[in-house]
């Protein structure tokens, strides 16, 4: 159940980090950098938003019968929020401090999205039920 608190917590704390965040760039950054640069700073904002839901998805799967002994759940977990620190947080500091060079750890977080998306269908197909 441990887990299960965790993946939970981590998804509402990613969500409401979000929600500020998406604040700060419609209204602090606006003025402060390019059009080009916001859209990437919101880019990084919809990403973890997405995954921070994916987190409370996944934490609500493990809390029913069929899926609580289902494999590679803190797996996925941690690829989630592994791919929001890195996807997101590189975009974040991409556009906050003008360091293109950012861009090119992105994709690794792109990477971990992707394979925490793939371990997740396959803890599907092999969970009970």
């Amino acid at each position: 159940m441990a887990i299960t608190k965790f993946i939970l917590i981590s998804g509402a704390v990613f969500a409401g980090l979000g929600v500020a965040l998406g604040a700060f760039g419609a209204h602090a950054l606006e003025n402060m950098v390019t059009p080009n640069r916001l859209e990437t700073f919101e880019t990084g904002v919809r990403y973890q938003m997405y995954h921070a839901f994916a987190l409370l998805i996944l934490g609500a799967l493990v809390l029913q019968p069929s899926f609580s002994k289902a494999p590679y759940v803190t797996l996925i977990a941690w690829l989630f929020i592994i791919g929001i620190l890195i996807f997101s947080g590189s975009l974040y500091l991409l556009v906050l401090t003008d360091t293109a060079w950012l861009g090119a750890i992105t994709p690794i977080g792109g990477v971990a999205f992707i394979a925490g998306w793939g371990m997740l269908i396959l803890s599907i197909m092999k969970a009970s039920g």
